[in-house]
């Protein structure tokens, strides 16, 4: 397989995932139960922060021993944009989280279902970052990272996208959209994710420097994703600890995935 189509797939791989997780919607007779989505909503927070950790700030660290100087400053520096730049999008930006009532951002006449979407925008922004940066690193010759590392990354965000868009979607039809349109949305509301990587990876090729940074950038947006959003809806009400069993596995799975695959 050519670089090119390489590359084309794992930027693809975690939007393919929200695809199938939306369109099995088709094929539920019920919502799934609160423990469940608990459950699910627990174990995309395990992945992403397996995938911060492993994927993105140790390589981001790695990677500033070679360069010299301090090798923590750009994980540091980074992470903390990554989470003030999420921080910023949440305050700009008119959206609605799962099980919520009121809205965040700026008042605004948009609908509930499109404040949901933008919810779910916002959410898989920083996994295409991330896919992106790390794509680039493997193309820069790092040592850090591998097309096997993007690869494993992707798919570990994919696997975690199935269940996230079968979750947006349901909701959706609880609004009142047709079951055709709720399946439509889920599916669009993964589009952000390989725009995102390929930007990213286009900026990290033209500035082979701030890779570290961007590396660390990537993990601090989504670490904020997973405080902000996935850990308190996992939380709220019963079955919470069904949740934790849900972090616990998906930070497992993930972090097997990275240090065995790449």
């Amino acid at each position: 397989m050519s670089i090119s189509w390489r590359i084309a797939l794992t930027i693809l791989v975690p939007f393919i995932g929200t695809s199938v997780g939306a369109i099995s919607v088709l094929l539920m007779k019920n919502e799934p139960k609160p423990y469940m989505q608990k459950f699910l909503l627990g174990f995309a927070a395990g992945v992403m922060i397996a995938a911060s950790v492993w994927s993105l700030l140790i390589p981001s660290i790695e990677m500033s021993l070679q360069l010299g100087g301090f090798a923590w400053l750009p994980a540091a520096v980074g992470f903390l944009f990554g989470v003030s730049f999420l921080l910023f999008l949440d305050n700009v930006i008119p959206h609605l989280h799962l099980y919520e009532e009121s809205p965040e951002g700026p008042q605004s006449n948009l609908r509930r279902v499109t404040m949901l979407i933008l919810a779910v925008t916002l959410h898989n922004i920083p996994e295409g970052m991330a896919v992106g940066v790390v794509l680039a690193s493997a193309l820069q010759g790092s040592t850090q990272t591998s097309f096997a590392a993007a690869y494993v990354l992707s798919l570990g965000i994919a696997l975690q996208n199935i269940p996230e868009g079968a979750i947006i979607s349901l909701p959706l039809r609880t609004e009142g959209l047709s079951l055709s349109r709720s399946v439509t949305y889920g599916v669009l509301s993964g589009v952000v994710e390989p725009i995102a990587a390929f930007i990213t990876l286009l900026l990290s090729s033209v500035v082979v420097s701030i890779l570290p940074y961007l590396l660390a950038f990537a993990a601090g947006a989504m670490i904020y994703v997973v405080v902000e959003e996935l850990i308190p809806e996992s939380q709220t009400g019963p079955h919470s600890n069904v949740s934790t069993i849900g972090v616990a596995i998906g930070f497992v799975i993930m972090m097997i995935l990275d240090v065995a695959l790449g």
